[in-house]
C-alpha cells in the first residue's frame, strides 16, 4: 500500500548526545565511545519511531555493515532527503538539458506544425459544444503521430524522451485540455504499461495500431466502491484450471476514451494460493483487454462539468474471456503496474498545465495593456501588477517542475515518485489559481462565454481530482518521506551496536544535533551550487531545510505508528515538502539562466527571489503550527466540527431569523 506502517514510539530522551563541536581523529571515535555510552535510552527509544518497510532487514546482518550498507540504498531523491534534514542535489543542479543535437532539431521540426495545427485547424470551442472532438480533428492528430508519442519508432511510433513528450504535450495544454485528456489517456496511462512492463510480443502486437491511433487505449482502474483506494476493487479474473485463460467479470465507472478504446489496461483481484501456506488470497493483476474478445460493452457518454470533448464512459465487463499471455507484467502485481504507470505520468500534467497557464497569462496581459480605466492602462496598478506577478511566478515554478522531472527521468533516474507527486499537486492547483485570477483581471469579459476562460476553468477542475488526487498524493509524499527518514533512525540504532565499527556515521549525526540543540548550522549549504547572485535565496532555502528535517523528527517521536492516521499533520508537512521542491527548481532553472547569460536571466532572478522568500515565510510558519499546543487543539475542534455537521446530516447552527 502506498501508507506505509509506522512502529511504536515512545517519549524521546529529553538531552542530545553531547560532544564538542569539533573532534577529528582518535578524538572523533573516543568520544563517539562516550556519547554512545551515554545514549543508550535515546537509541533505543527514538529508533522505535521509524517506519518499517515491507521486506523487513535481516536481524542478523553485522552491525558493522551498517555505514557501508546506507550509502549504497541512500536515495538520490531531493524531495526525499529533506525529510531527513538533507539536500541532495544529484537530481536538481544542474537544471536538466537532456536533448541531444539530434533530438533537439527533431523536436524544432515538430513544434512548429503542431502549433500551427491547434491554431488553424483545433477548435476548442466547438469540440466543447459538440462534448467529442470532432472528426478532422481527430484523423489530423493520427496523421502527425500524436497517439504514438512515446512508441519506439521501429513499432510506429516517434519515439520521443519524456523531455520532447512534455514540450509537445505542453502546446496541447495551451489550446484544448479536451484534446490533451483524449490523447493522455491513450498514451499517458492508456497503454504506458504495455511500454513499461509488456513483453516484446505484447509490444510488437499492440504498439503499431495504437501508435497510429487505429486502436484507442484506456486505462480500467477506477470502480464504483474504489477511488483512491484502489486495492480495494471488486473486478475479477479468475484462471482457467487448464491456465490458458482468465474470466473478467466486473465494471469500471469514468473511463477517459471508455467509449472509443478498443485496448484496455484493466486491474482485477485475482485468487492466488500461497505455496507455503496453501491459503488462498485475492491479488491485483493487470491485464490488456481486448474489446473483440467479446463481452466488453460501454455506458453511455457521461456529462461533466468540464473537458466535454473527451470521452468518459462506464465499462462493463461480463464472462470476458482473456489469454492468459495478456497478464502485463506478472499475475498478482498489478498494484505495482499501476502505481508506475501513475508515477511515470504524472510529469506529463505538469507540462500541460504550464501550458494552459501560458495561455491564459496570455489573455489576461493583452487585456491589462488594452484596458483603461480612471484615466489609465489598468496594468499599472498594483492591485492587477502583484496578480500578473504571482500568476508569473507560478507558471515559472509549474514550468521548471514539469522539465526537472521529466529531465531527471531522461537521465535514468527511478527516485522521482515524491517529485513527480509534487509536480501534480502544484501545476494543478497553481492552474486553477492562475486561470481564476485571469477572469478576474479580465473582468465581466472573462465571465463571458467568449473570451474560452470559463471554458478553461471548467476543464481544469479535474486535475485535482484524477490520477491521484492531491488529498491522497499530499498523504503519499509526506508518508513516503517519513519512510525515509524513519529508515534513518533504524539505521543509527544498528550502528549503536557496535560504535567502534560505526563512529564515523555516528559522530556525524551527533554533531549535528549538537550545533542544532545550539541554534548553529550544521553546515549544510548550497554555496558553490546556485550562482553567486542567488545566494541569499539558496540560504533561506537550506535553513527552510534544515528545520524541517528536525520537525520531522519530532513527529516521527511524538507520534510514532500513529503517524499515518495524523493527517491534519501530514498535510502541512506535504505543503512544507512542496514549497522546498518549488524553491529549490527555480533555484536551479534561475541559476543556469544566470551562469549562461540568458537575456531572461535577471527577470528569472527575480521570480525565483521573490518565490523563495514568501515560500520560506509559509514553511516557517507551517513548522510553527506543526509544533504549536494550540494547533493541536484547533485540529482537534476541526474534527469537532466536523463531526457534529456529518451526524447532522449538514450544518448545526440555527439560522440568525430563527426559520
Amino acid at each position: 500500500m502506498l501508507l506505509r506502517k509506522v512502529s511504536q514510539s515512545s517519549a524521546l530522551c529529553g538531552t542530545i548526545l553531547r560532544i564538542p563541536p569539533a573532534i577529528s581523529g582518535a578524538q572523533r571515535q573516543t568520544g563517539a565511545v562516550v556519547a554512545v555510552q551515554n545514549a543508550r535510552l535515546y537509541a533505543s527509544q527514538a529508533a522505535q519511531a521509524v517506519m518499517e518497510k515491507q521486506a523487513v532487514v535481516g536481524s542478523d546482518v553485522a552491525a558493522t555493515k551498517v555505514e557501508k550498507k546506507t550509502l549504497v540504498s541512500e536515495s538520490k531523491s531531493f524531495a526525499v532527503s529533506i525529510f531527513k534534514g538533507q539536500v541532495n542535489t544529484a537530481q536538481v543542479f544542474p537544471f536538466p538539458s537532456v536533448l541531444n543535437e539530434e533530438q533537439e532539431q527533431f523536436l524544432r521540426e515538430l513544434v512548429g506544425p503542431v502549433c500551427k495545427f491547434f491554431d488553424e485547424v483545433n477548435d476548442p470551442a466547438k469540440n466543447d459544444s459538440l462534448e467529442k472532438v470532432e472528426d478532422h480533428t481527430m484523423e489530423g492528430l493520427k496523421e502527425m503521430g500524436a497517439f504514438g508519442l512515446q512508441v519506439p519508432a521501429d513499432l510506429g511510433g516517434l519515439g520521443l524522451s519524456n523531455t520532447q513528450y512534455a514540450r509537445l504535450v505542453e502546446i496541447v495544454g495551451m489550446h484544448d485540455l479536451g484534446v490533451g485528456i483524449t490523447l493522455g489517456a491513450h498514451q499517458s496511462i492508456g497503454f504506458k504499461g504495455i511500454l513499461l512492463f509488456g513483453n516484446q510480443t505484447q509490444k510488437e502486437k499492440y504498439l503499431p495500431k495504437l501508435a497510429s491511433g487505429e486502436h484507442i487505449a484506456a486505462f480500467c482502474l477506477t470502480e464504483p466502491a474504489s477511488g483512491s483506494d484502489a486495492a480495494s476493487i471488486k473486478t475479477t479474473a479468475v484462471q482457467s484450471p487448464c491456465g490458458q485463460y482468465f474470466t473478467l467479470n466486473g465494471s469500471k465507472i469514468w473511463i477517459s476514451n471508455g467509449g472509443l478504446a478498443e485496448i484496455f489496461t484493466v486491474f482485477a483481484k485475482t485468487p492466488m494460493k500461497d505455496p507455503k501456506t496453501g491459503e488462498t488470497k485475492d491479488k491485483i493483476t493487470a491485464f490488456i483487454v481486448e474489446r473483440s474478445f467479446g463481452g466488453v460493452t460501454h455506458g453511455p457518454p457521461e456529462k461533466k462539468m468540464g473537458i466535454k470533448a473527451s470521452n468518459t464512459a462506464e465499462v462493463y465487463f461480463d464472462n470476458v474471456r482473456v489469454p492468459a499471455d495478456c497478464v502485463l507484467g506478472e499475475v498478482g502485481s498489478g498494484f505495482k503496474v499501476a502505481m508506475n504507470i501513475l508515477n511515470n505520468g504524472r510529469f506529463g500534467m505538469a507540462a500541460a498545465l504550464s501550458g494552459t497557464m501560458k495561455g491564459v497569462i496570455s489573455k489576461a496581459v493583452d487585456h491589462a495593456a488594452n484596458r483603461t480605466q480612471f484615466g489609465s492602462k489598468i496594468h499599472n496598478y498594483g492591485a492587477i501588477q502583484e496578480k500578473m506577478a504571482r500568476m508569473a511566478m507560478l507558471h515559472y515554478v509549474t514550468e521548471s517542475m514539469a522539465y526537472m522531472v521529466s529531465g531527471n527521468m531522461d537521465s535514468g533516474a527511478t527516485d522521482f515518485q515524491n517529485e513527480a507527486a509534487i509536480s501534480k499537486i502544484f501545476a494543478s492547483e497553481a492552474a486553477w489559481t492562475v486561470t481564476d485570477e485571469c477572469i478576474q483581471v479580465m473582468g465581466g469579459m472573462g465571465f463571458m462565454k467568449d473570451s474560452g476562460v470559463e471554458r478553461i476553468m471548467r476543464d481544469l477542475r479535474i486535475f485535482r481530482i484524477f490520477e491521484g488526487t492531491n488529498d491522497i498524493l499530499r498523504l503519499f509524499v509526506a508518508l513516503n518521506g517519513f519512510q525515509n527518514a524513519g529508515n534513518q533512525l533504524k539505521t543509527l540504532q544498528k550502528a549503536l551496536k557496535n560504535p567502534l565499527g560505526n563512529a564515523g556515521l555516528l559522530a556525524g549525526e551527533i554533531t549535528k544535533r549538537a550545533k542544532r540543540k545550539a541554534g548553529l548550522s550544521t553546515g549544510l549549504t548550497l554555496q558553490g551550487t546556485v550562482h553567486p547572485e542567488l545566494a541569499q535565496s539558496g540560504e533561506l532555502t537550506v535553513k527552510a531545510i534544515e528545520e524541517f528535517g528536525v520537525v520531522i523528527e519530532e513527529q516521527l517521536i511524538i507520534h510514532g505508528k500513529k503517524i499515518i492516521d495524523q493527517q491534519f499533520v501530514l498535510k502541512r508537512v506535504a505543503d512544507c515538502a512542496i514549497d522546498l521542491y518549488a524553491m529549490v527548481v527555480v533555484l536551479s532553472r534561475a541559476s543556469r539562466a544566470l551562469s549562461q547569460g540568458h537575456a531572461s536571466a535577471q527577470h528569472e532572478k527575480m521570480l525565483c527571489e521573490t518565490w523563495c522568500v514568501e515560500a520560506h515565510e509559509r514553511i516557517m510558519r507551517d513548522i510553527k503550527t506543526l509544533r504549536s499546543g494550540q494547533s493541536k487543539q484547533l485540529f482537534k475542534n476541526m474534527r469537532a466540527i466536523s463531526t457534529a455537521v456529518v451526524e447532522n446530516g449538514g450544518v448545526v447552527s440555527p439560522h440568525p431569523l430563527g426559520f
